[in-house]
């Protein structure tokens, strides 16, 4: 039998698909921090502007697109003192062969992400 992903797991393969889009758009990391419960999770910069991205790992059947608000505005609230801008990024994740299954390690996922979300 497999195990199933870790929430660690989880957010790790969240962090690398925000984290590839990130990079292919030209945004430089200055921090990257992929502990649980640690925010933001990317530090970056791109044309001298600031950016803090929060990243969540989502499991089906939860839309991805929504945050918890609060957390959001205390990370702006946070972003604004360094003029920085501050983005959600929600990645759903379900197992590709039943979505009301866990993410299996070493198994096909589908991936439910519209990028990044500016707060």
């Amino acid at each position: 039998m497999k195990d199933n992903l870790t929430d660690q797991e989880l957010h790790n393969l969240a962090m690398n698909i925000v984290g590839k889009e990130l990079e292919d758009n030209g945004f430089e990391f200055l921090g990257v921090n992929s502990q649980l419960k640690r925010n933001p999770q990317f530090v970056t910069l791109k044309d001298t502007k600031l950016s803090f991205v929060i990243v969540r790992a989502i499991p089906y059947p939860v839309d991805p697109k929504y945050y918890d608000p609060q957390l959001m505005k205390s990370i702006k609230d946070h972003a604004l003192k360094f003029n920085a801008k501050t983005f959600y990024a929600g990645v759903g994740l379900a197992n590709s062969i039943d979505y009301d299954k866990p993410v299996l390690k070493d198994e096909a996922y589908t991936v439910n992400y519209e990028g990044l979300q500016e707060i």
